[in-house]
């Protein structure tokens, strides 16, 4: 099984507002990079879809370390959380309903498709790959922000 490290980030600007999100694949000495946004969203909706898109990039499993600056992704997943919501229907252990359901479903299939260890790292703080991704994200948030 092959082994990707993949570095994502998301960003908005306004929480709702126009966000972004970025992500580098990292195989055999090669890097992609990949970005996209939404006009209105928020910035967990676009870690989620940082972490979402690369992971569907891959085009077979692969063994994936995934570093992320968001607690909210990194917690959900390697806590149990998003399972956790979706087996009670999306609702969480306060009986509120989990945001983000549709990103939560989709990611947790890519998850069950690869072999993936998530690993934090604090955001703004030097990291290489951390700082472009970001860097990616809040690129493409601004170019979608009216003058």
């Amino acid at each position: 099984m092959k082994h990707v490290d993949i570095y994502t980030d998301g960003a908005c600007r306004g929480n709702p507002g126009p966000g972004g999100w970025g992500a580098i694949l990292v195989y055999n000495g090669r890097e992609k990079e990949l970005s996209g946004g939404h006009p209105e969203t928020t910035n967990n909706r676009m870690e989620l879809t940082a972490v979402i898109t690369a992971l569907s990039a891959l085009k077979e499993p692969c063994q994936v370390t995934l570093t992320s600056d968001s607690k909210y992704v990194i917690d959900g997943i390697t806590k149990g959380w998003a399972r956790s919501w979706k087996e009670k229907g999306w609702i969480k252990g306060d009986k509120t309903p989990a945001l983000n359901p549709e990103l939560w479903d989709a990611l947790l299939a890519q998850v069950d498709r690869h072999e993936v260890e998530f690993v934090w790292v604090r955001g703004h703080a030097g990291h290489p790959y951390n700082e472009r991704c970001d860097a990616l994200a809040t690129a493409y948030a601004d170019s979608l922000k009216v003058p």
